[in-house]
């Protein structure tokens, strides 16, 4: 189910966890960062993904250098730094952990099999897990890019239970048939793919053509 953006409140929440690929967060917070229509961002990156961060990438670690690491990695500048808000993982009193605090709803790239896991049985002990709590139960869209490979069957129950309870599952999978030339180019494009599943179309998006259309285009 794709959701009409409603930009009533412009806020949206983006969560990295501890998954490799964090080079598709950059690449996210880069089209959050140049799109006018989402005026906030809270931005909360667990311990776990610094860590990815630093090790894929060999870049700073901790929370003082996440803006520096992700701007690395991010295709183009991160465009207006002042619309992120770096929350602490640990605050679980933040305003995002309520549901009277008005947002338009939640992305988690890299999803962890281990932060889907806490999301799909209702446990918030940590920031992540409670946003992500309060988006369902306001039903909220809430978008779980989850990266892992194979997936075992606890991975399947816990993806279920989470879509039962109204999440949407959008592994981190590239697509091809746009014919990529960097890692950049498919980062992009994934990246357009779930903002355009919350009603946020990117310009520049590939749109995929029937053959005919091609053909009467060329």
């Amino acid at each position: 189910m794709n959701f009409e953006f409603q930009p009533r409140t412009g806020h949206l929440t983006l969560a990295v966890t501890g998954a490799s690929g964090s080079i598709f967060a950059a690449t996210m917070l880069h089209l959050l960062g140049r799109d006018d229509r989402v005026r906030r961002v809270s931005l909360l990156v667990s311990d776990h993904a610094l860590r990815v961060l630093a090790e894929e990438h060999r870049l700073p670690g901790g929370r003082s250098s996440i803006f520096q690491a992700l701007q690395e990695l991010a295709p183009a500048p991160i465009a207006n730094h002042r619309k992120f808000d770096l929350l602490d993982n640990a605050d679980v009193g933040a305003g995002i952990a309520s549901g009277s605090f008005p947002s338009d709803g939640m992305i988690v790239l890299p999803c962890s099999m281990g932060t889907l896991a806490s999301i799909s049985h209702g446990l918030a002990n940590r920031l992540i897990e409670r946003a992500a709590d309060v988006t369902l139960k306001e039903r909220r869209p809430l978008v779980l890019c989850v990266r892992e490979t194979p997936f075992h069957l606890i991975h399947l129950r816990n993806m279920t239970a989470a879509a039962e309870a109204g999440a949407t599952i959008f592994p981190v999978i590239p697509t091809f048939y746009n014919r990529p030339e960097s890692v950049h180019e498919m980062a992009i494009q994934f990246c357009c793919r779930v903002l355009a599943h919350l009603g946020l179309d990117q310009s520049g998006a590939y749109r995929w053509k029937a053959e005919e259309d091609r053909s009467a285009n060329s």
